[in-house]
């Protein structure tokens, strides 16, 4: 358990707060001015929920505040604006840091007897947010139906394969109840705040494209290792802010229970940060052929022990 001085919970929640404010008065704006205003006004609002979703992650790692109750409340209300189950997120994470550069998340490479045309539709499909949709809507049939994601083709592709083994009667119970009280809060806001639904697609889409660039720019061309196939990349001051601190990937897979706030003092023992336009702009280029051999999965055993 991390101590309580190590995480900014008050910090943290004035964030959270502030995000989340922020995100429904930038769509009741939105939903009042000129559709055109919904560009800039989509940008700014894209920019804002990276926060959200890096604040999402705190409390995914359990580090968002040491009071459990407010790192799941605030996790599951943070949410709502991705939107998405909490609990969903959590879990899919804690796959992430166990299967990281495996086959199961090797969306930038490809083998030979892979159909190539298929890796390209996926990445590029990532790259510009078109598969940002299938998040909400996943999570919808997996409350309403879960075993519908454990079907053959969800089986049989690699990036879904493993997603959905850890779920129990009680996470079901408990995402069922996020997406219930996410559909009530969308349902809320919108009649109160008389959200425009142009104003709010507009929006989520800068945020989908905003969103999978930050998704994959730190793992992209990697080394093939589960803990050490990330980057640390430079940002500007302000992007630093947005992302908690975010663009030292590195950091936080080889330190995935440590706050936002120590992971700077932490990079000096880490890979130096590159060009965080150079490694966007490689992306463009397209997947390539996979030379390397996958790596061995980290046991979710080993990836608890390294909390402390």
């Amino acid at each position: 358990m991390k101590q309580a001085s190590e995480i900014p919970g008050r910090l943290n929640c004035v964030l959270g707060t502030f995000v989340f404010g922020g995100g429904l008065l930038l769509l009741w704006g939105g939903s009042r001015v000129e559709l055109v205003w919904s560009i800039p006004l989509g940008i700014v609002f894209s920019f804002l929920m990276l926060t959200n979703y890096a604040l999402m992650h705190e409390a995914a790692h359990n580090v968002f505040h040491h009071r459990s109750i407010v790192n799941h409340l605030y996790g599951v209300v943070l949410g709502w604006l991705f939107p998405m189950s909490f609990t969903v997120f959590k879990v899919s994470h804690v796959v992430h840091h166990c299967y990281n550069r495996s086959d199961h998340e090797m969306f930038d490479y490809y083998y030979e007897n892979d159909w190539k045309i298929i890796k390209y539709i996926q990445w590029y499909g990532l790259l510009t947010g078109l598969w940002w949709i299938l998040i909400p809507i996943g999570n919808v049939l997996l409350a309403i139906h879960p075993a519908i994601l454990k079907t053959r083709p969800f089986r049989n592709a690699r990036s879904t394969s493993r997603v959905f083994d850890n779920y129990d009667c009680e996470l079901t119970r408990r995402l069922r109840l996020e997406i219930l009280s996410g559909i009530l809060f969308w349902t809320g806001a919108s009649m109160l705040l008389a959200l425009r639904w142009e104003t709010v697609l507009i929006y989520y889409g800068f945020f989908a494209f905003n969103w999978s660039t930050r998704q994959y720019v730190t793992h992209a061309f990697t080394v093939r290792d589960v803990t050490n196939g990330a980057l640390n990349l430079s940002v500007s001051k302000p992007m630093q802010w947005i992302l908690l601190q975010g663009q030292w990937d590195l950091v936080h897979h080889q330190h995935p229970h440590v706050s936002w706030i120590r992971l700077p003092d932490l990079s000096q023992h880490s890979e130096p940060p590159r060009s965080y336009l150079k490694q966007y702009l490689s992306l463009w280029a397209g997947p390539r052929l996979c030379k390397e051999p996958a790596p061995e999965i980290l046991p979710q055993s080993d990836y608890q022990l390294m909390q402390g």
